[in-house]
């Protein structure tokens, strides 16, 4: 705690506001609020992601270029997505930007129709720009294919019984008799992966890709079996293509198998939020703090399991920096559980008002409430 005659140094890392702000403008009106009531205090701006959707935006803000490829959407059409080469040379990746579950088009067709092949897309023009070192954040895809689309962009073809060319999608992948790894890109050999995701289960079974996230992406379930019969016959081949095993590992099952092609090529799987958190320089501005804020859209048990706000809590911890989370929501039955790690645990709604107004009013929300919490912490 900061003395009266020192001013205080408040961290400000929120994940994004899902529908409403990104993660800077989450912390920047968050910053507003606290200068009304503590005009002196010094604020460090964190702006987190923990591998979905905003992770690019995140990484980028303390350097980076953000460039925007043409690239094939989940249905294959056509779209503009943004990657980014930050300054250390990495790629960045974002599963949300290229095949994201947001997005109208690709969730317009059945998901045994979706393809990943937009990812390979972005990697291949990347390594003609001359990128070897990538992070692949995971989240929010609305496929299942196992990375089959990705792996056909670089080069891998998948063939029935025939010879005939199947195109990479669940539905086809059904008559998969013979996978041809001969084109694969060779650049590959000298290119290093890392998957952002906190993800462990499998490609199939019970707790694999297609049963546990495949309903949320309109999987029904009579589908459920069949399809993942579909990933396990094809990881089996590929598998044997490329002389590694893969698909019981951590995180083969993230992002409808996306983290079993990844996998395969050689990818480590580490934390996204700690990815993020180590690239934004974390630990360095918590160091002499006073006071961490996080949050995100909304907060409820599963924010303890890896998710941004968590991370940067876990980080302030181990600086001795208490914690506040301000979130849009918070849900009541979590309380007890998020009040083992959090100094308080606030939503910036001041009564009741629907979802529009919520949305539309965020920044100025997110403000109120930090000046209020900032005058009961200081002016109190």
């Amino acid at each position: 705690m900061p003395n009266s005659l020192s001013a205080p140094v408040i961290v400000i890392a929120p994940d994004s506001f899902k529908g409403s702000l990104s993660a800077e403008e989450a912390a920047r009106a968050i910053a507003s609020g606290i200068q009304r009531a503590c005009a002196d205090a010094v604020i460090r701006i964190c702006p987190m992601a923990d591998g979905g959707e905003g992770t690019l935006d995140a990484l980028l803000v303390h350097g980076g270029e953000r460039q925007v490829l043409t690239v094939r959407g989940a249905a294959g059409v056509l779209r503009q997505a943004a990657t980014g080469l930050l300054t250390d040379g990495h790629g960045v990746i974002e599963t949300a930007e290229i095949v994201g579950i947001t997005d109208p088009i690709g969730m317009g067709i059945p998901v045994e129709n979706r393809s990943t092949c937009g990812m390979g897309d972005a990697i291949r023009t990347l390594l003609d720009t001359g990128v070897r070192q990538f992070f692949v954040a995971l989240g929010g895809s609305s496929t299942n294919d196992g990375g089959a689309g990705l792996l056909a962009g670089l080069g891998v073809r998948f063939l029935d019984a025939h010879g005939n060319e199947l195109q990479p999608v669940p539905a086809q992948l059904a008559h998969l008799a013979r996978i041809d790894v001969s084109q694969l890109d060779t650049r590959l050999a000298e290119t290093s992966f890392i998957a952002m995701s906190d993800v462990n289960n499998p490609l199939s079974g019970e707790q694999g890709a297609t049963a546990v996230f495949g309903p949320q992406k309109g999987v029904r379930p009579d589908q459920i079996k069949s399809l993942d019969t579909v990933l396990a016959h094809y990881a089996e081949l590929l598998e044997s293509a490329l002389g590694r095993s893969a698909s019981t590992m951590p995180g083969a099952g993230a992002a409808g198998g996306l983290g079993f092609a990844l996998r395969m090529l050689g990818a480590q799987f580490e934390s996204g939020a700690e990815v993020v958190a180590r690239h934004i320089g974390l630990d360095t501005a918590l160091d002499g703090a006073n006071w961490l804020i996080t949050g995100e859209g909304r907060s409820d048990q599963q924010t303890l399991h890896g998710k941004a706000p968590f991370i940067a809590c876990r980080h302030a911890h181990a600086a001795g920096v208490p914690t506040t989370l301000l979130s849009g929501a918070v849900d009541a039955a979590a309380l007890p559980f998020l009040a083992e790690y959090f100094a308080g645990c606030f939503s910036p709604a001041a009564g009741p008002m629907t979802l529009e107004t919520a949305l539309r009013d965020a920044a100025s929300l997110l403000a109120n409430e930090a000046e209020q919490l900032t005058r009961l912490k200081y002016n109190s």
